[in-house]
């Protein structure tokens, strides 16, 4: 299946402003995330960033970069932006949606993602354990899952806080596997009801009636949301170094 990563950037984050730049280990995040996803050695990588301090960091350690008009909605829109900038997107099959503040994902993760895809889901994602200090957490987007099998299943709902959690709940990691047709036809989806009262951009998709087929993995490192975030992930990082 001919795939791509496409790594969405945006430096005016609500909650947490310059955040592609802000440098772990000396290192920016956006260059840690795509250096991720090129060891995956799964398909060619992309940022598709708003701003040119992101797009002349990624040209200048070799990688590709492609700039989107900041003022799209969504990360998705800015993938579907440089989707359409790229030459030979017509070979393309699966586009692969890699957040930007995900740097210590591991690249076996990453080539995970596009299981759904293979399996007749036209959106993929994952998802791990929801540990005890996340359940009430706004921050940790749940999902129920309904299994197939030991490690496929399909999200029956998403959520931030709920009262009572089952056990086929886990913690929603935010990276997408799409089928080309559903990523253009996503794009110009309006917002559902569900999607803006919950502020979970999923709800598009499975209110129009998209399927989400969902993988599961374990032990998936933290992302970045917020400056707390960062503070554990660059411990966590330093401790790494630190033991070699």
């Amino acid at each position: 299946m001919k795939s791509i990563i496409i790594i969405p950037s945006r430096m005016a984050s609500t909650r947490f402003p310059g955040k592609p730049l802000v440098k772990i280990h000396g290192i920016p995040m956006i260059q840690r995330v795509w250096q991720q996803a090129i060891n995956a050695d799964l398909a060619d990588v992309y940022v598709a960033c708003s701003e040119t301090e992101v797009y002349d960091l990624i040209t200048s350690v070799g990688g590709k970069a492609i700039l989107t008009d900041p003022n799209l909605p969504s990360g998705t829109d800015r993938i579907y932006s440089a989707f359409n900038q790229i030459k030979n997107s017509s070979e393309i099959e699966c586009v692969i949606n890699l957040q930007g503040d995900m740097p210590m994902i591991k690249s076996e993760h990453i080539r995970k993602v596009i299981e759904p895809i293979k399996h007749n889901f036209s959106l993929g994602t994952l998802v791990t354990t929801l540990q005890d200090n996340e359940k009430s957490n706004p921050n940790v987007t749940k999902a129920l899952i309904d299994w197939k099998d030991n490690s496929l299943g399909q999200a029956v709902e998403f959520f931030r806080l709920k009262n009572k959690i089952n056990n086929n709940t886990f913690h929603h990691v935010g990276i997408y596997s799409y089928s080309v047709e559903t990523l253009k036809k996503f794009v110009i989806l309006p917002k559902s009801k569900n999607e803006i009262s919950l502020n979970l951009e999923q709800y598009r998709a499975m209110d129009a009636g998209i399927s989400i087929g969902v993988i599961y993995v374990p032990e998936i490192p933290p992302s970045i949301d917020t400056k707390e975030d960062l503070i554990k992930v660059e411990s966590i990082i330093r401790a790494y170094y630190e033991k070699d």
